[in-house]
């Protein structure tokens, strides 16, 4: 009977809370104020959505359950450019881009991917942190999205290829080489007479498996994280561009937070993308060895020949007009003389 009675108590305390003034608080502990969703195209396991996991959970307990971002990554809501659309339209709030895809909505956003035009990281933070990541982000904004401060690390790019090493321009000479959807890729690769091919991300395994393409692109980490080193035999360390990931919010949704929680999301974002970096630093330093020992056939080509023949095909002229002089002068101040 004291079992039962027990039992009685508990259900019409719960009643109570159910039919009284609990209910509101009760729904608002269960369903934050702000659902969002962050997509991305990277794998789960790559330190991007790593941080991002933790930057959702630090967010949600400091604006106490208000905002909840959920993550998608590895291309589940769509290829970049669906997604580009989607930030734009509200169907994302969230949305991490390299800046040469962005460059097709937004010109000046490619700029730090100029073929061979950084030498080192140092060099890269000291620009993306500083005036030509500033100019950047306003040109970002001029396009109605908001961007973080902090542009998140995608790496130096480096070369593979399931038929030759890459050891000099010459060996791109007819090259069919995978490049993202971005004119800048295209360009630099065809100014080494190669053969670029675009293929969205989420296609990349399955051209190089088919051999649509002999080779590809990309930092060491995404070809660890995206095991491409499954469907490739040489990679070549060109460095021959630096990418990053602009941190993309839709406006609208943005303009929704209360300053106070724009504020919170904000700081959580651009610590992780802090945080984000130097895990790819680390990442990057122990992942020569561990893709070689996969099977990867490892070489380093020296860099000046490469800036020699995009000089002499006009390639950094070409992309001084298309920037404009005050783009073109904020990057050289950085990087030194290219055109």
């Amino acid at each position: 009977m004291s079992v039962s009675r027990r039992t009685l108590l508990k259900a019409s305390a719960a009643a109570t809370v159910i039919g009284g003034g609990g209910m509101p608080w009760v729904a608002r502990a269960q369903q934050a104020e702000f659902s969002y969703k962050y997509a991305n195209n990277l794998p789960d396991t790559h330190p991007m959505n790593v941080r991002a996991r933790e930057m959702s959970a630090a967010i949600k307990t400091e604006t106490n359950g208000r905002v909840d971002i959920a993550i998608f990554p590895s291309n589940q809501l769509g290829s970049d450019t669906d997604m580009l659309s989607q930030i734009r339209s509200g169907g994302v709030e969230f949305f991490t881009l390299s800046g040469l895809i962005l460059a097709t909505l937004v010109p000046a956003a490619s700029i730090n991917g100029i073929g061979f035009a950084f030498p080192d990281y140092d060099t890269v933070w000291k620009a993306m942190d500083g005036e030509l990541g500033a100019y950047v982000r306003g040109e970002i904004g001029k396009a109605n999205l908001v961007v973080m401060d902090k542009i998140w690390d995608n790496g130096f790019r480096q070369t593979t290829s399931s038929t030759k090493p890459i050891n000099g321009p010459e060996d791109f000479k007819g090259f069919k080489i995978r490049v993202p959807v971005s004119p800048l890729w295209t360009s630099m690769f065809k100014a080494f007479d190669a053969s670029p091919a675009s293929i969205n991300f989420s296609e990349v395994y399955s051209a190089l498996q088919t051999k649509v393409v002999e080779g590809q692109e990309n930092p060491l980490a995404i070809i660890s994280t995206a095991k491409l080193y499954e469907v490739q035999k040489y990679c070549s360390l060109t460095n021959h561009m630096w990418d990053g990931f602009w941190f993309l919010a839709n406006k609208r949704a943005w303009e929704k937070l209360p300053d106070d929680l724009r504020a919170i999301v904000a700081k959580n974002i651009n610590a992780a993308g802090l945080k984000q970096r130097g895990d790819v630093a680390k990442l990057n330093a122990g992942l020569q060895t561990d893709l070689a020992g996969k099977g990867l056939i490892f070489n380093q080509p020296v860099v000046a020949p490469f800036r020699e023949k995009l000089r002499a095909a006009g390639f950094y002229a070409e992309w001084k007009g298309k920037y404009g002089d005050e783009a073109w002068a904020l990057l050289e101040k950085s990087v030194g003389k290219l055109a």
